[in-house]
């Protein structure tokens, strides 16, 4: 079996949630640093890998994959990870608490974005992080309210919706944005943070 790799930047939000994913299910696989400070990712040998210039960029099952939810329905359909319920209304909830953030809240918080937006200068760049990301958690907040009393975000076991939130409060914490007031989602924390899995993706300082 060819080895797993991950083109990864610990920093980048959907390269988080994909480690998460790679270690619930019990999966080795080696780590190539792509330095986005250092624009290693528009470089050509990482042009060629993904033709996006973004991360991550996973070698698995003699197969290359891009865009981090692409590879995390990869990954729980070929591992039945189960990170997604069976029933097609409760899915398309946890889906939907799970795309607030990785596809309506992340997009607009990337490094690439904010740059073009504020200049890359503070106190505009915090500004902008600030402006989005408390909102966003907020209405997650609200999406996950009828699973209260369970320990992770839509149920008792840790799923998609937990790994797209725990990069999210990473960088909610990196930048000030405040969150003590969400009850739900600070139990979602505390819960993953004891899990080993969430624990080894956890980007290095």
């Amino acid at each position: 079996m060819s080895e797993t790799i991950l083109w990864d930047y610990p920093k980048s939000s959907a390269s988080y949630r994909v480690r998460i994913a790679l270690n619930l299910a019990g999966i080795d696989y080696r780590i190539e640093t792509v330095n986005l400070l250092e624009k290693a990712h528009r470089s050509d040998a990482h042009l060629a890998r993904n033709p996006q210039g973004l991360v991550p960029v996973l070698d698995i099952d003699g197969h290359r994959f891009t865009q981090s939810l692409a590879i995390l329905e990869y990954l729980d359909t070929t591992r039945k990870m189960g990170l997604l319920p069976a029933d097609p209304a409760s899915r398309a909830k946890v889906q939907a608490a799970a795309h607030a953030i990785a596809v309506d809240l992340h997009p607009v918080c990337n490094l690439s974005v904010v740059g073009h937006a504020t200049g890359g200068q503070d106190p505009a760049r915090t500004d902008w992080m600030r402006h989005f990301i408390r909102p966003g958690l907020q209405a997650f907040e609200a999406l996950i309210a009828e699973h209260d009393g369970a320990p992770f975000a839509c149920g008792h076991t840790p799923g998609l919706a937990d790994i797209c939130l725990m990069p999210q409060l990473y960088n909610a914490t990196r930048w000030g944005a405040d969150y003590s007031d969400l009850p739900r989602i600070n139990a979602v924390q505390t819960a993953c943070a004891k899990l080993d899995a969430f624990k080894a993706a956890y980007p290095a300082d």
